[in-house]
């Protein structure tokens, strides 16, 4: 593979559907997000529009230190995924495992619901496929948020002061494997299940290759989330889906912020859960960490190394707490001399 193939390769997310920066979807952000500031955000009036194109692509977010760093690791993680990908579980191994796995079960046979007309199907497969992965992704945001050792990698992702489209491949790399194992379980198992239970009925209504509801949510936006943009919502609407805005407040340093708004597309697991926290216009927000973490900023010392450090640490003072909550065995008693 030559340089220009690897460079294609760094960049290949842009042209991919399936990925949140296709430029696609990265042309109707810039959209939506212009006729926000020009015409639904602003007090005043803007009738030439270059004050709104001013602030859209502000060059003191897109050039700060917080964006560079982010930058940086895109590339860098993407070098990485390179040589982990093959490691790593596929839906394929996982739809395959849980097929097998049901066929060893005694209350419930192949086919059983082959009969199911195929429209049905295919819109029961998309919708689930959607809830599932988007619900497991809930729950492993919020593990990473609350237990220590998977903070210390989720971290690198707060630690954006300033938000860009690129913000969200701002990841420590394990915590990309993370990802990646929780997409092909959650997948796989809904492919596996699918499959033993409907027969070859099974398929995806798609956009370009793309669930039609993964679709939907990237081209109404998706990237705004890591932005400047802070478009709200309905409140009604906010407690069924998250707004940029709210995955905004999701980063700000504010406590009564802090741990609110896990959901990736869906906020209904917020709401059923009490992490949910509607969007609040007119009030500025600050993002990033505090205090001795701060240096996650821009340093990728700090960014890649840090946390392998934090989470051995933690694991040296569970194992020491076991070692002196574990009884120890008393030596036997010396025979007495005058016995």
């Amino acid at each position: 593979m030559d340089v220009w193939d690897n460079l294609i390769w760094i960049v290949q997310d842009f042209a991919d559907p399936r990925k949140r920066v296709f430029v696609g979807y990265l042309f109707l952000s810039l959209i939506i997000a212009f006729v926000w500031i020009w015409w639904v955000g602003r007090k005043t009036p803007d009738t030439t529009g270059r004050s709104s194109l001013r602030r859209l692509f502000d060059k003191r977010i897109f050039f700060s230190n917080s964006a560079k760093a982010d930058y940086k690791i895109f590339v860098l993680n993407r070098l990485f995924s390179g040589f982990i990908s093959p490691l790593l579980l596929t839906q394929v191994g996982i739809a395959t495992g849980m097929f097998y796995l049901l066929h060893d079960q005694d209350w419930v046979r192949s086919g059983a619901l082959g009969g199911t007309p195929k429209t049905l199907v295919v819109a029961l497969f998309s919708l689930t496929m959607f809830v599932v992965d988007d619900f497991t992704k809930y729950l492993l945001h919020r593990w990473m948020h609350r237990w220590p050792a998977l903070w210390s990698l989720h971290k690198v992702h707060h630690s954006a002061t300033t938000m860009t489209p690129i913000t969200v491949y701002r990841v420590h790399p394990l915590e990309g494997v993370l990802y990646g194992a929780r997409g092909a379980v959650a997948q796989g198992s809904t492919i596996g299940l699918f499959i033993f239970l409907f027969g070859n009925t099974v398929d995806l209504y798609t956009v370009v290759g793309v669930n039609v509801l993964v679709f939907a949510f990237h081209v109404t936006g998706s990237n705004l989330r890591h932005s400047h943009v802070d478009i709200h919502y309905w409140p009604w609407l906010e407690r069924i889906l998250i707004s940029p805005a709210q995955h905004q407040l999701h980063h700000s340093v504010a406590e009564e912020h802090h741990d609110k708004n896990f959901g990736a597309a869906l906020a209904v697991w917020d709401w059923l859960f009490g992490s949910l926290h509607l969007s609040e216009r007119e009030k500025d927000l600050t993002f990033g960490l505090e205090g001795r973490d701060a240096d996650y900023e821009a340093d990728l010392g700090t960014i890649y190394f840090r946390p392998f450090r934090e989470i051995g640490r933690f694991f040296k003072r569970r194992a020491t707490r076991l070692w002196h909550t574990v009884p120890k065995r008393s030596s036997p008693t010396a025979p007495r001399k005058d016995a």
